[in-house]
């Protein structure tokens, strides 16, 4: 062996050697080995100062309460209630800066009262939401209205969705105006039971796209709540869109004054979506907005000729129910794939009146039977 070959491996040799003699010594001294990249300080020693910068920070970590921040607000929103209310680094291009750092955000928003006023005579406010785009939120919102007044119940449906209103197509309604009045907007009448209000009546040409930020989408919202004459309704059913974005902020801050009921989340089986309903579920736990139910639609192909129920969306992690009993909210039920629920909404009609015995409109009636069940409980007539 060369002078190199036996000089390396001397090395080596000492190097695992020094190795393994370390960590039987920390081994036997029953201590953890220090971290050469932590910066150790002496037991006695005082703590160093947090720079105003650092508490800034802190303090905007803090959980702010729904309506102690606007609903315009971006989601590191500090709270108006906060010293740091309009100078938190996170205040910098809000829309409320210059009003919260004087103190005028504390005050509480008079709209607030307005929306109270104003849905004192509806009995139930129910919120449908989801967490992600073409699950069926709006067909389900639709169908929920049109059995509600099948009940002899009046309904009122309310579109938040703005940048998507599919309701008054949905609701046979393509064309209609709205007309205001000196006590506020009227909403459009499907029938005696079911009124309807949507941004989609005021286009003047149902393809324009609504290109807007949150502020006026928030105004809109604000003026829904405030202007729209609903009178007595047993129902209000408020059709979002998907996500948790400005539109359900709004939503919610409004109506924390009118004792909303509630939420309903629209979902399908496959993974793909309920993760992100868990996300719209842990949205309402933050805002405290109750969860009444999640509804699994699409869960299934329904044979129209033998009955026979076929998965599509195969449910790779046990589906809604089990996701429901994971995130302990109640399961609502489960509304199969049939080609008429489509035909239903292109055409603004009720599914039981285009097929009122088929499986669909009874899951749609079980669905309502749950959503009253829960909701007489606070009504006390249960």
């Amino acid at each position: 062996m060369s002078a190199m070959s036996q000089l390396w491996t001397f090395s080596l040799g000492t190097a695992v050697g020094v190795g393994v003699a370390t960590a039987l010594f920390w081994a036997r001294s029953g201590t953890s080995r220090p971290n050469g990249f932590e910066k150790l300080q002496a037991p006695d020693a005082p703590a160093e100062p947090v720079p105003d910068g650092e508490a800034a920070t802190a303090e905007e970590a803090k959980p702010v309460a729904p309506e102690d921040r606007p609903a315009d607000a971006p989601e590191s929103c500090p709270g108006v209630s906060s010293e740091n209310a309009g100078k938190a680094s996170s205040c910098a291009g809000c829309p409320n800066q210059s009003v919260c750092a004087s103190g005028e955000a504390k005050k509480k928003d008079p709209a607030l009262a307005d929306v109270q006023d104003r849905l004192s005579q509806v009995k139930r406010k129910i919120l449908v939401l989801s967490g992600k785009g073409g699950v069926g939120k709006s067909t389900i919102s639709a169908q929920l209205s049109f059995g509600f007044s099948a009940r002899s119940m009046d309904v009122g449906l309310l579109d938040v969705d703005i940048c998507g209103p599919s309701v008054p197509r949905m609701l046979g309604l393509l064309g209609q105006d709205v007309h205001q009045s000196s006590e506020g907007w009227s909403p459009i009448y499907v029938d005696d039971h079911l009124a309807v209000m949507s941004i989609g009546f005021m286009l003047p040409n149902q393809d324009d796209a609504i290109i807007w930020r949150g502020p006026r989408k928030n105004g809109l919202i604000k003026q829904f709540l405030t202007d729209v004459t609903w009178g007595e309704l047993d129902a209000l059913i408020i059709d979002t869109p998907p996500g948790t974005s400005d539109e359900h902020l709004s939503i919610v801050t409004y109506l924390q004054d009118a004792k909303i009921d509630g939420a309903i989340i629209v979902t399908t089986p496959q993974e793909v979506s309920l993760m992100d309903v868990r996300k719209e579920i842990n949205f309402c736990r933050r805002v405290s907005l109750p969860v009444l139910g999640v509804v699994e639609n699409m869960s299934g192909y329904a044979c129209p000729s033998c009955g026979h129920t076929e998965r599509i969306f195969s449910p790779s992690t046990g589906g809604a129910l089990a996701m429901c009993q994971q995130m302990e909210v109640p399961f609502l039920g489960s509304v199969p794939l049939d080609g008429r629920v489509a035909a239903a909404g292109d055409q603004g009609l009720p599914l039981s009146q285009l097929h009122p015995d088929g499986p669909v409109a009874k899951c749609i009636d079980k669905v309502i039977d749950a959503i009253l069940q829960q909701t007489d409980k606070k009504l006390g007539t249960a």
